[in-house]
């Protein structure tokens, strides 16, 4: 979920005051199921081809899986874990609009279990849940797409505290602009890009953890 850069009174949105952008649950549990996302352009959901074609990609994965949403938004991606089988997700997110649509859409899909919401900077959040280890299994990212420091930030924490905070087979999805001003990284500490899907406007940069033994080489 992309916030977009322009400047908005931050206020408490109810169900009632989010408005519906044509999203839905792809899959599973959930599928069908319409979500709801804050009006006008502030909070840029991830759209639902990009979310089906993420979790194609995904599937072998995500039975059992804990997952990291970070920089949430409405939540669609990290709730579309939970109705493919996830068994937990944590929520990041601190936008006061954004946070009222997730809770919205937790609410109205009657999601009472299986997830966390930090709300709070992705930062600050990963520096607090190494502390208290988490080992998620997928973590996905989606910065605003022109803050270059939000994913270099991002990224270098997840590898700098990856004992902590990732599986040692964790996969690493960040979300960014297919075209502009930001270029990511092949590598961000000891996370390496193995694949690069690009589809419209958006790409989406798969990261794994370099094998022990070729860090040794």
């Amino acid at each position: 979920m992309t916030h977009c850069a322009i400047a908005r009174p931050l206020r408490v949105l109810t169900a009632s005051s989010c408005s519906y952008v044509s999203m839905r649950v792809i899959a599973g549990t959930y599928r069908s199921r319409p979500l709801t996302a804050p009006r006008g352009m502030a909070t840029r959901p991830t759209s639902d081809r990009l979310r089906e074609s993420l979790f194609n990609i995904l599937a072998p994965h995500i039975e059992g899986a804990r997952f990291a949403d970070l920089y949430a938004g409405t939540g669609a991606v990290g709730i579309e874990a939970l109705s493919r089988g996830a068994a937990h997700v944590t929520f990041v997110e601190r936008d006061a609009p954004a946070l009222a649509a997730l809770r919205a859409n937790l609410a109205a899909l009657k999601i009472r279990e299986d997830f966390q919401l930090e709300q709070r900077s992705v930062p600050v959040a990963l520096r607090t849940l190494a502390r208290r280890p988490q080992h998620f299994t997928l973590v996905y990212l989606d910065p605003p797409w022109e803050d270059l420091a939000a994913y270099t930030q991002s990224l270098n924490l997840l590898a700098e505290s990856s004992a902590a905070l990732l599986v040692p087979e964790a996969l690493v999805i960040a979300e960014h602009a297919r075209r502009g001003t930001v270029t990511l990284a092949d590598t961000y500490g000891t996370l390496h890009r193995y694949r690069l899907l690009e589809q419209g406007d958006a790409a989406l940069s798969f990261y794994r953890q370099q094998p022990s033994e070729a860090a040794a080489g």
